[in-house]
């Protein structure tokens, strides 16, 4: 969805204010630091801002460090996507993925799309290999800046940003994460024809996604999206199952809040729920939480039933890239 109106209720608000779970493997004892590991940085906790050039073009991110951030510790890296028509802060505003209570471990990072937009819908400004170039160029940045933990590395976002974290999910690129979480995502680059253009790094890969069944911008259903066709997304994830080699028929659903809620997991091989997703019956477009959001204001309705910030760090948390 291009948000124009979720951009404008935002800009106006800050004018006036696979897979290894980690069960299995200590993290403090596989932390693989990265070049970074050893240069101090001023400022930790505030949001900072950084351009890179790649392919040939001037690029952006911002990133927030821990607020305790110590250069001879590896962190995880969250890499935040945001939506059409939109820009890193605002994600970073509209998730509150900056937040101790969220992320008080981790770097986060929010990278700029070309003209507001990221690859593979039909308005995008850039092709899909400029954008992953662009990613790769982006984590070898904050690789060479940062202390990273490289075996930690995750990939969220919403709308255009939520599919475009499934266009790298489905790429060689995929293979310097170590879990990916959608939401709401318009998977142009995954829809019925383009399927068979997936091509994991790895298999199983974990991947979580979240999604309204009110969503009148990304249908549940699929079809006709602003950027092109989407997939129906119960089908999008019977394909998610069949690349990871999820039992399919053993797959759990659980119903809360009533029956508005369901939350379905797949075990896929050995790993256990490395394929997640959440449906809510009753949410729009938007950023799932608790408490109101701009993404919210902007669809037209108030919190939801889940928070989806803690939903998905939870997930992060439980796997490491091998």
């Amino acid at each position: 969805m291009r948000l124009a109106s979720y951009v404008t209720a935002i800009a106006a608000a800050i004018a006036t204010a696979g897979a290894v779970p980690m069960g299995s493997t200590s993290a403090s004892s596989t932390a693989l630091g990265t070049a970074g590991c050893g240069k101090s940085h001023l400022f930790p906790g505030v949001t900072q801002y950084h351009g890179i050039t790649s392919s040939g073009r001037d690029r952006s991110y911002s990133i927030h460090l821990p607020s305790n951030y110590s250069e001879t510790n590896p962190y995880p890296v969250v890499v935040g996507f945001h939506g059409s028509s939109s820009i890193g802060l605002f994600f970073e505003v509209d998730s509150k993925l900056s937040e101790s209570r969220f992320t008080a471990n981790k770097i986060m990072v929010y990278p700029n799309g070309v003209g507001g937009a990221w690859a593979g819908a039909n308005y995008s400004e850039v092709s899909v290999d400029e954008d992953l170039q662009f990613v790769s160029d982006l984590l070898d940045d904050i690789r060479a800046e940062y202390c990273v933990d490289d075996s930690r590395i995750y990939a969220t976002g919403m709308s255009n940003g939520g599919g475009f974290v499934n266009t790298i999910a489905c790429s060689t690129v995929g293979s310097h994460f170590a879990a990916f979480a959608p939401a709401s995502g318009s998977y142009y680059t995954d829809n019925d024809d383009r399927a068979t253009e997936c091509a994991p790094a790895r298999r199983p890969l974990p991947v979580l996604e979240i999604h309204g069944g009110n969503d009148a911008s990304v249908r549940y259903a699929g079809g006709e999206g602003e950027g092109g066709v989407e997939p129906d997304i119960a089908t999008w994830l019977g394909r998610w199952a069949e690349r990871n080699g999820c039992d399919d028929g053993a797959k759990k659903v659980e119903d809360s809040f009533g029956g508005d809620v369901h939350h379905t997991t797949w075990t896929c091989g050995r790993a256990e729920g490395a394929l997640q997703h959440w449906k809510v019956d009753d949410m729009g477009h938007c950023w799932a939480s608790t408490e109101i959001n701009f993404s919210q204001i902007a669809a037209g309705e108030g919190p939801t039933h889940i928070q989806a910030s803690q939903i998905i760090m939870d997930f992060f948390d439980r796997f490491t890239k091998p």
